[in-house]
């Protein structure tokens, strides 16, 4: 595994992505415009203040995880992915070319995200948005490496979507959403625990809220980081060159 090689496939996945305006409208606009949905729905009341952070969390999070992992497999399904591998590109240049490439838009789509539900949507953080654009970031990076470890080990667009249920859902369903973590059924509780979304959505309110210590938030921080960095190895193992 090379820089080089690494930064040559972020810059072939950048350069795809561009002119394909469809997926750069569904990375980039999307997920605001989900999160003005949201702020809509709830106007007059204070529901959006509550659930504002969470949002900023849900939507980068499963947009990220459909387009990196859809991307990925239809490099593989196409035979693209066999063509680059008889050159000198390992699994681990690919892969992590693709995290560069998705985690430099994770980046412009959270800006985004974050900028539209504070000035557009009246989102207010009592803590420092910077660490808030952090934590979104680490959030949408997440999505991210989830959708490199879907593509592993799906044979089809269709196969990806059938993760949704299993990476995806419990972490909404359990994340602190619907009803604050510490309320949930004890075995619920230590499920949610070891969730990386929890981290996120918890730390995105708590910076909102102004309502833990940076090194509180440095540790969630961490905890999202160690997820990211385990989904990318395990899906740079496991990854195939072709669909059978």
């Amino acid at each position: 595994m090379t820089l080089v090689r690494t930064f040559t496939t972020a810059g072939r996945v950048l350069t795809q992505i561009r002119h394909d305006p469809r997926t750069v409208g569904l990375l980039l606009v999307v997920p605001s415009l989900l999160i003005g949905l949201v702020a809509w729905i709830f106007t007059d009341t204070d529901v959006f203040a509550s659930i504002g952070p969470a949002m900023i969390a849900l939507f980068p999070f499963i947009v990220m995880f459909l387009v990196t992992s859809i991307a990925t497999l239809r490099e593989r399904r196409s035979g693209t992915l066999e063509r680059l591998f008889s050159m000198p590109l390992g699994k681990g240049d690919f892969i992590l070319g693709y995290a560069l490439a998705f985690g430099f838009l994770a980046i412009f789509q959270t800006a985004i995200a974050v900028s539209f539900a504070v000035w557009v949507c009246g989102l207010e953080i009592e803590g420092s948005i910077w660490l808030l654009f952090a934590v979104a970031v680490a959030d949408a990076l997440l999505g991210t490496a989830f959708g490199l470890l879907a593509s592993a080990f799906a044979r089809t667009e269709f196969q990806v979507v059938q993760f949704m249920p299993l990476l995806v859902f419990p972490q909404i369903l359990l994340g602190g959403i619907f009803v604050p973590r510490d309320q949930l059924p004890e075995g619920l509780e230590i499920i949610s625990d070891w969730l990386p979304l929890s981290y996120a959505i918890e730390a995105l309110q708590a910076v909102a809220g102004d309502t833990e210590s940076t090194e509180w938030i440095m540790v969630r921080l961490l905890a999202i980081g160690a997820w990211i960095v385990g989904s990318i190895v395990v899906g740079s193992i496991t990854l195939r060159r072709r669909t059978p």
